[in-house]
């Protein structure tokens, strides 16, 4: 490290996580004291403890009290790799947690009234009945966004995709996806022995070249987020909509189910986008409620056509059934309360004012940016380690670009959950973001 040029804590630790992710300092290494590499390098034990301490924060590296620091180990566990690398392999507690991609508590609405309409006693007439409550399907056939055959309630939007690739998918198959796109969805289409075909973005969705690419290849699956897409915030427009429908429509040799994960619903500030509106005989739309309503609450709705879906309820029979039913009760209350509807309006307005501003201020100090829908911002760095530990060294904590790319060749890039940036915190976020987008 002699000829180190950046000698801040920041470059410091920038220089150290390049050597660990190169291979020169593998996992179980001891680094040197803090007070050898202060003599080595010319500054002061302080900067360098500062240095230590940001490497920490990021799950870099490990203290053990006076048996020194070491090069921290991947953990094992039930996580997949690639949402064990959004955090980092040990994360600590920073002050500002921006790498999640979920909501601000304190803008769900409140659950007090819509529980106090439960039953006080979890029943239902027989395990054999409807696994949707009639007044919920209603509303939800009302509001989505094509006529639909059969809408259902599931354990989440993941759970939802899940079910309907393990449907479709088998081992050997495609699966279209686009890149950066979620990692769970490339973890799942893996998990089935399949192997993901990327599809490229703009700024109106998934590109049709891209699209027409893919189905060279023959998927029998084409996963897409037509709001807020995780994590770019791009939201597809009603014409992007029409053209890829129309290249699904045209392709000869591969006519793939189309699954739509509208994660971010009811807080997207684009309107309901649907292919389904021009193919309904092959679209399947996922509705998620965890961004909107509580990711707790672990539901979401899936509608399309009866050859798809039914097959999804009847394998959900034989596991867990049905979705609770007082979970139903809750979300139809929430969606059908004036006022829980009026909070999540205000909390969808609050996250585009927060996006807006945060865009705005990265824009006054050099880096450009497209206001995106929904709570995630994408930020293009130089090196996305470095930039992870220069956030860790401010108190903020990102997602790594890496794992929202289907393979190795994208561009580096952290993902930002901007809507949970507040005015408080709105210029020491900017600030850190444009040092480490440079650094």
């Amino acid at each position: 490290m002699a000829g180190l040029e950046d000698r801040s804590p920041q470059g410091i630790a920038g220089a150290l996580a390049r050597a660990m992710r190169s291979g020169e300092l593998p996992e179980g290494t001891r680094l040197p004291t803090v007070r050898a590499v202060a003599a080595q390098l010319g500054v002061s034990p302080a900067t360098v403890s500062a240095a230590w301490q940001a490497l920490q924060r990021n799950g870099s590296v490990t203290t053990r009290g006076r048996a020194g620091t070491y090069v921290s180990a991947p953990p094992a566990g039930w996580l997949s790799p690639r949402v064990l690398s959004l955090r980092g392999a040990a994360p600590g507690n920073l002050r500002l947690d921006l790498s999640r991609g979920t909501p601000d508590p304190h803008l769900l609405p409140s659950l007090e009234r819509a529980f106090t309409r439960v039953s006080a006693r979890a029943t239902t007439d027989a395990y054999q009945d409807a696994p949707v409550l009639p007044p919920l399907r209603a509303e939800l056939e009302a509001s989505w966004p094509y006529e639909v055959e059969t809408i259902t309630i599931v354990n989440g939007a993941t759970d939802a995709i899940a079910r309907t690739l393990e449907h479709v998918v088998g081992f050997g198959d495609r699966v279209a996806v686009e890149s950066p796109g979620f990692p769970p969805i490339f973890d799942l289409v893996e998990a089935l022995g399949a192997s993901v075909v990327p599809l490229e973005l703009d700024g109106e969705g998934v590109t049709v070249r891209s699209l027409r690419a893919a189905l060279k290849e023959e998927p029998v699956a084409v996963v897409l987020q037509p709001r807020a897409q995780n994590p770019t915030g791009v939201s597809m427009t009603a014409a992007r909509a029409a053209e890829l429908a129309d290249v699904l429509r045209r392709a000869k040799d591969a006519r793939p189910a189309v699954i739509e994960d509208d994660h971010s619903g009811p807080i997207s500030g684009r309107p309901p986008v649907s292919l389904g509106v021009h193919l309904p005989d092959r679209v399947v739309h996922v509705r998620s409620y965890s961004k909107s309503h509580g990711p707790d609450l672990r539901i979401a709705a899936l509608g399309g056509p009866a050859a798809l879906v039914e097959p999804v309820i009847a394998r959900r029979m034989l596991g867990p059934g049905w979705t609770s039913r007082m979970l139903q009760t809750i979300l139809f209350d929430l969606l059908t309360d004036a006022t829980s509807v009026a909070e999540v309006s205000a909390a969808r307005d609050v996250y585009a004012a927060r996006q807006t501003a945060l865009v705005a201020r990265l824009a006054s100090l050099g880096v450009e940016l497209g206001v995106p829908d929904g709570i995630n911002l994408w930020v293009r760095v130089r090196d996305e380690q470095a930039a992870m530990v220069h956030l860790a060294a401010a108190d903020i904590r990102a997602a790594a670009g890496s794992p929202f790319h289907a393979g190795s060749d994208g561009a580096p890039h952290v993902r930002v959950t901007g809507g949970l940036v507040d005015a408080d915190d709105l210029d020491h976020v900017a600030r850190h973001l444009v040092e480490a987008a440079r650094s």
